[in-house]
């Protein structure tokens, strides 16, 4: 019982810590931390394991609407795990490198309509400024769309105090396959999703 409660005033106090020195930062500092995750990110997101995570059969059903069920292509999206649990680990750690609440999400591109976009990999937080809830793909947003051409980070600042750096992840080839959302909120408010 004694243990149980250590763990759970150590787990306590490393949050309030961590909110704490989230909120001590000024948006400018924690832009630059950001910033400096992402050229991490970049480097460290293996873009041929990410293009490994989809399978076939999900990305065949992804793009085609069934009349008789609207859902058909979110009910059918499943992964190849060791690809996903690679990545999704890399993110996770990656996340790690600061001391306050951030997200690192992997948006992918489609060879099959290379006008769209999807969140693939979400994290702890779900904080983004691009991602629509219940959204299986979407357009390219223009700010994704700069990265994309541009092959440098950006960072966005804005929406419900989130910041967020946008940086492409690469295959084997030098090709950009998507994307590494970096993204934290400069005042987090932990009641926001409650209703």
């Amino acid at each position: 019982m004694i243990k149980h409660f250590l763990f759970l005033s150590v787990i306590v106090a490393f949050n309030l810590f961590s909110i704490a020195h989230a909120q001590s930062h000024t948006p400018e500092q924690m832009t630059r931390e950001l910033e400096e995750v992402a050229r991490v990110a970049t480097v460290m997101v293996d873009g041929d394991a990410c293009q490994r995570i989809m399978t076939e059969r999900a990305l065949k059903k992804m793009f085609v609407i069934d009349p008789k069920d609207q859902w058909a292509g979110s009910d059918n999206f499943d992964v190849n795990s060791e690809p996903f649990i690679q990545t999704k680990k890399t993110l996770m750690r990656l996340a790690k490198l600061r001391p306050y609440p951030i997200d690192c999400n992997l948006w992918m591109l489609f060879k099959e309509d290379p006008r769209k976009i999807q969140i693939l990999i979400r994290n702890q937080y779900e904080m983004s400024q691009f991602w629509t809830w219940g959204v299986l793909y979407q357009e390219i947003p223009p700010e994704m769309a700069e990265v994309l051409s541009s092959k440098k980070p950006k960072t966005i600042s804005g929406k419900s105090d989130l910041i967020s750096v946008l940086t492409p992840v690469y295959n084997s080839l030098g090709d950009i396959v998507g994307l590494v959302e970096v993204v934290g909120r400069v005042r987090m408010n932990w009641q926001e999703n409650v209703k």
